[in-house]
């Protein structure tokens, strides 16, 4: 596998077309930066986000609240992905290829720099992958994209990086699309605010009220065409649309069909998919019928249909159509309540303590409609027999139970999780949230993990089948999850930009792709 490109001044930048879904046409009402409703600055763009974001941290830019803002604004990978058609297209490297069964070199750019001065060298590339990956840090990214393996960097020169990976790895320069290059920091401790490669910069951080970038006036490539990207963040999807229909806001992410956008809602497949995690160690949810019943007492057609007026469809397994492993001969768990509460009788003859607390917790704000969601699960899950509380945490705290080390003294959990799978293979769904020792699961078995290991190591057809085959072996051997809803995202935007969403849009939305309109 090898890609490579010219060595050009100027950031080539494809426009992306929508995959799927329609774009509404847009009315001509008083919006953004047109000067008659809200004196908006017209080199500013403005963003309404759901929630603020933790950290600006670019080793924990696979969290969505952190990589809708950093990832390729404020710092780069070496290659990026494009998400419509799947091509690994060079950034920071130029050129990769595999010199060896467990090697790859990387040849970078050396026209580069990062905000602050910085030079921009293999050795600093290397700095950053180390950090994300082989260090103690915790980062997002590590157990998202990588595990437990570490990487071995070699330095040749400047320009030259090669690695080296503990096994085989035909998907490596996949993992590596996904790491965000800072400027060397300190090694032991993670950084709010970074500095990076990217066309935009940190300007100021007005924690609780708004984030501002300012475009970088030593970027290596084009200029963006705003001189700066102000953020804010409302919970309340009704608002941030609102806050578009009246001209305060640019573009509104993460809103729902009916949050009030109008014609300036824009449909766009996001691939995320939604579903419960199990804590399948702990009473009562170690006992696989009780998981069974869970899954039988779901209504997903009804939540669907109820909450997102159809603009989301049931989903079957955690990766999406598309994406290499995918396997189409799994259907939604039917909705059987009568068999739900069997199979729970049949637990509690056994001696399994089904009156045992089980938490259903959800991030606040997490995807639309969320705390709603909670409110049906809870309902049509207390009426299989069992019984179910619901925990709505802030982010902060909701990752407490997200990601290792779990909160563990609480009894059982059924984490409301949102995965989305913008690689395209399935092997970044499993090795996140399905392996036994994995950042986001919280139990599997040898088997399993066995069966995962096998699949990564192959390549073409071979790894479709492997991947499909292990998926359907979890569904019926382990059901580590109910898979609730596959979903589909709204964007509001103004008429004063330009900007078609896809698949990444609610994980890294790229500025540079933001322009005026005519």
């Amino acid at each position: 596998m090898m890609s490579s490109a010219p060595k050009i001044s100027g950031r080539a930048r494809m426009t992306i077309a929508l995959a799927t879904g329609s774009v509404l046409a847009l009315t001509g009402c008083s919006v953004a930066n047109t000067g008659t409703s809200s004196g908006a600055d017209a080199d500013t763009v403005r963003i309404v986000l759901p929630i603020e974001p933790t950290t600006l941290e670019p080793c924990d830019a696979t969290l969505s609240s952190t990589g809708v803002v950093v990832r390729s604004n404020t710092t780069e990978p070496l290659i990026e992905r494009d998400p419509t058609s799947g091509d690994l297209e060079p950034l920071l490297a130029t050129e990769w290829e595999a010199t060896g069964d467990t090697e790859w070199t990387f040849t970078l750019r050396d026209d580069v720099t990062f905000s602050d001065g910085t030079p921009f060298n293999a050795e600093a590339a290397a700095f950053a992958i180390d950090r994300a990956v082989n260090s103690d840090l915790g980062c997002d990214v590590e157990g998202q994209m990588f595990g437990d393996a570490d990487v071995a960097l070699e330095v040749v020169d400047d320009t030259t990086l090669k690695i080296t990976t503990e096994a085989p790895d035909p998907v490596l320069p996949l993992r590596i699309s996904f790491i965000e290059i800072g400027a060397p920091t300190d090694a032991s401790a993670k950084v709010r605010e970074p500095i990076g490669t990217g066309p935009y910069s940190v300007g100021q951080w007005d924690a609780g009220s708004k984030l501002t970038l300012n475009a970088n006036e030593t970027y290596w490539g084009d200029a963006p065409a705003f001189a700066t990207a102000e953020y804010q963040w409302r919970s309340e999807g009704t608002v941030r649309a609102a806050m578009v229909t009246r001209g305060e806001a640019d573009l509104a992410l993460s809103l729902s069909a009916d949050d009030g956008a109008g014609d300036l809602g824009l449909n766009y497949p996001n691939n995320e998919t939604v579903a419960l995690r199990f804590s399948g160690d702990i009473a009562p949810l170690n006992d696989i019928r009780v998981r069974q019943a869970i899954n039988y007492a779901i209504d997903r057609t009804g939540i669907t249909d109820s909450l997102y007026a159809g603009a989301s469809v049931p989903a079957d397994q955690l990766v999406p159509p598309g994406v290499v492993g995918y396997n189409d001969s799994l259907k939604p768990w039917e909705f059987d309540l009568a068999k739900a509460k069997d199979l729970v009788d049949a637990a509690k003859a056994d001696g399994v303590p089904v009156d045992e607390k089980i938490t259903i917790v959800a991030r606040a704000d997490q995807f639309p409609k969320i705390a709603q969601m909670t409110e049906v699960l809870q309902e049509q899950l207390g009426q299989a027999g069992l019984n179910i509380e619901v925990k709505i945490a802030e982010t902060s705290v909701g990752l407490q139970y997200q990601v290792r080390p779990f909160v563990l003294d609480e009894g059982a959990i059924a984490m409301i999780v949102q995965h989305g799978n913008q690689a395209g293979d399935a092997s970044f769904s499993t090795d996140s949230y399905m392996t036994s020792q994995a950042q986001m699961s919280m139990f599997g078995s040898p088997e399993f993990d066995a069966l995962l290991a096998d699949a990564a190591t192959k390549t073409g057809d071979d790894r479709q089948v492997a991947f499909a085959d292990a998926l359907a072996y979890e569904r019926d051997n382990l059901v580590q999850f109910a898979y609730i809803a596959r979903m589909s995202g709204v964007i509001g935007k103004s008429a004063a930009v330009n900007y078609e969403p896809n698949s990444l849009s609610g994980d890294e939305l790229r500025l540079a792709e933001i322009t005026p309109a005519s």
